[in-house]
């Protein structure tokens, strides 16, 4: 079998191979592999409309374009076209379906390096042409000299789109902290498994039958661990394809208009309970904060990276950018050939698993991943919004409380672990299928720039220290946890307020405290750092 992108798929597997093997059975002129990766499309959709997909769009447009690169910015939104709103242009260009597939140029705007492709229109609604095949877009795509092409989605699950999306280099969904946004993003996963199951199965249409079936026999808007559990029912070889789909779904998540602190801690525990519960892994990749400027941005008709560079969410917006690079820069991790077993999706989870632990875990990572897991798991949480119902809700408070007795106790968790795991060592999960995530991309890369500035001769400064902090993946708590020093003093050396530092031996033992937790030499750490303290305060030596 193939899918629309080229990749075929074993029937017996259900594995997808790798682009540029495609069966020549599809038919079509096949794309140039050189320019499959010169170009990168970046996708952003999914959710409901209002949270921020135009505002990520344009913007991340804008920060390619100012790194000087060659960006088209696409506005594939169904339902109406907004980006030229943001790109001081009065008006949406425009061109006929047939105009856009023979190569209609695009558009320049205000920023440079940054185009707009025209907008298909219908010439008896005077609307956008809802698309039919994901050939509308992905025609006239093929055909741009571009470095990146950003495509704006909008709120739809129309299939070409949901394809559209599928397809892209990277694809993110964006979502707000409220319970319609939340929903809506969990549905968007759902119909994006349906489609790429539907595609899966185009060209055998027994084999889409059983899942037809398994489909009548469950309530409405299943979640497709429960569909793939319920195919395996009738056909295991049908149910392996189902898990081989679902396995290779891994779309972004950004969390926009964020307001509260709990605000920040949702994207990660979405990720965690979209993967638990519907077995979509969404990728977390940031968070967009609610402000003022972007309102005032989007009157003025500017790009908020242009008009407010140092505002709060311009900055939101410039890590999520920075982390995608970062992502797009990693090495396409080749599908692994094992067959995909559905009966592994659903197996039970241990109780390192509830509260989302390693088996190695020691006793204060289990203290903090239990009030963690009882925070995400409140009556009025907003992740688990229509994925747990009241009585599961208890089911699952009861495990938490379970695993985090039996974990903490060493006689329990010894027993535990003699009668789950037949072998004494842990054993290494293989997240080679799917890649590094958005987060562990952006480490790599953080680490690598710095094992290449750091020498023997090496100046250290605040802003190093934070960013060697950075690249661990540790924040000002974490490091104030293992150091035991104050996060006011921490944030003093990254930001070098000297004056607010205490006397010169209290400093250097807090550089040498912080040189070993950041994996540092603690010696040229103290002495390069000191001697920026001793010629910023003399009179204190």
């Amino acid at each position: 079998m193939t899918s629309e992108n080229g990749r075929t798929t074993d029937a017996q597997s259900g594995q997808l191979a790798p682009l540029g093997e495609s069966d020549p059975s599809a038919g079509g002129p096949q794309s140039d592999p050189k320019e499959q990766r010169r170009r990168q499309v970046i996708a952003v959709g999914g959710g409901r409309g209002g949270v921020g997909k135009t505002l990520l769009a344009v913007n991340l447009a804008v920060y390619l374009a100012q790194l000087g690169r060659n960006v088209v910015l696409v506005d594939a939104d169904p339902y109406g076209a907004n980006q030229h709103s943001m790109l001081g242009l009065h008006q949406p260009p425009m061109a006929l379906p047939e105009q856009l597939r023979e190569g209609t140029p695009p558009v320049a705007t205000s920023v440079p390096g940054l185009k707009l492709l025209p907008t298909s229109y219908d010439r008896r609604t005077i609307a956008p042409t809802r698309p039919s095949r994901k050939s509308h877009w992905m025609t006239p795509i093929d055909a741009l000299d571009a470095d990146y092409v950003v495509l704006s989605l909008g709120a739809s699950t129309l299939p070409p789109t949901l394809d559209v999306f599928h397809e892209a280099d990277v694809n993110i969904c964006v979502a707000a902290p409220t319970p319609p946004d939340i929903e809506a993003t969990y549905r968007f996963c759902r119909a994006l498994f349906g489609r790429r199951l539907r595609r899966a199965l185009m060209r055998e249409q027994f084999r889409w039958r059983v899942v037809e079936r398994a489909l009548e026999a469950l309530p409405p808007l299943p979640t497709p661990r429960d569909l793939v559990a319920e195919i395996a029912r009738y056909d295991r070889s049908v149910a392996n394809i189902a898990a081989a789909v679902l396995q290779q779904l891994r779309p972004g998540l950004v969390i926009g208009k964020t307001r509260l602190k709990r605000d920040l801690e949702l994207g990660p525990a979405m990720a965690s309970l979209s993967e638990r519960y519907l077995g979509v892994a969404l990728d977390y990749i940031g968070y967009i904060e609610q402000d003022d400027a972007v309102w005032l941005t989007a009157r003025r008709r500017r790009p908020l990276l242009i008009d407010a560079p140092t505002s709060k969410s311009a900055r939101n917006i410039e890590r999520v950018a920075r982390r995608l690079l970062a992502l797009m820069a990693q090495p396409t991790k080749p599908h692994a050939a094992e067959p995909v077993d559905a009966s592994t999706l659903n197996a039970p989870m241990t109780l390192y698993d509830v509260l989302g632990v390693d088996r190695s875990a020691t006793d204060d990572e289990i203290r903090r991943a239990y009030k963690l897991q009882r925070g995400i798991f409140r009556e009025d949480a907003l992740p688990i919004v229509s994925l747990v119902d009241e009585t599961r809700l208890r089911t699952e408070q009861a495990h938490i409380t379970e695993a985090y007795d039996t974990l903490l106790d060493p006689s329990r968790r010894r027993a535990y672990d003699m009668s789950v795991f037949p072998t004494s060592e842990p054993e290494a999960i293989d997240l080679a299928q799917r890649g590094p995530s958005a987060t562990e991309a952006e480490l790599a890369q953080l680490q690598a720039e710095l094992a290449r500035e750091i020498t023997a001769e090496t100046q250290f400064t605040g802003p190093l220290l934070k960013r060697a902090r950075e690249a661990l993946g540790d924040e000002i708590p974490d490091v104030a946890a293992v150091t035991k020093i104050s996060p006011m003093h921490l944030r003093a050396l990254e930001s070098e307020a000297f004056d607010t530092l205490p006397a010169t031996v209290y400093v250097r033992g807090f550089l040498q405290q912080v040189a070993k937790a950041l994996k540092l030499d603690s010696n040229q750490v103290t002495r390069t750092y000191l001697k920026r303290v001793r010629a910023a305060r003399p009179e204190h030596e």
